[in-house]
């Protein structure tokens, strides 16, 4: 089980950034996992030994970047990238398939998710595209 949101893990200072190709800013790196877990037929995909990185920029359309400045867009992607979508449909929660719209219409979710992060029994770390808690992805109340 992964602990992307214990607290320990929480305050723990990033990973090494890069800059992304497509729009010139820093972003943080995220395992190999999570980009073999979010990417369409990884067994077509010929990853190569480097650090990958997530940006999460909604205007740029690119996804994940290595640190050779090759780049993974939202259309190789099988996950759609919450971050980069903007309607009400956006996942927000990848453990438990919460959307925008559901989190702001039902006030329970925050609440359940909030339970089972802390009883462990998310997956954020492969499940998210960021790697990160999906808490701090759901509106503010």
């Amino acid at each position: 089980m992964s602990d992307c949101c214990s607290t320990s893990s929480v305050s723990k200072p990033s990973p090494g950034k890069y800059r992304c190709p497509v729009n010139g800013q820093n972003y943080n790196q995220v395992p190999l996992k999570t980009v073999v877990h979010h990417i369409k037929e990884p067994w077509h995909w010929k990853s190569k030994t480097q650090t990958y990185y997530f940006c999460d920029d909604p205007e740029c359309n690119v996804v994940y970047f290595g640190d050779d400045n090759s780049i993974i867009t939202c259309d190789h992607l099988r996950t759609s990238v919450g971050v980069k979508d903007k309607t009400d449909g956006a996942t927000i929660c990848y453990c438990f398939g919460v959307s925008l719209k559901d989190a702001t219409q039902d006030i329970y979710i925050r609440e359940y998710v909030t339970r089972q992060t802390k009883d462990r029994m998310c997956h954020c770390e492969i499940s998210n595209p960021s790697s990160k808690c999906c808490l701090k992805d759901f509106p503010k109340s």
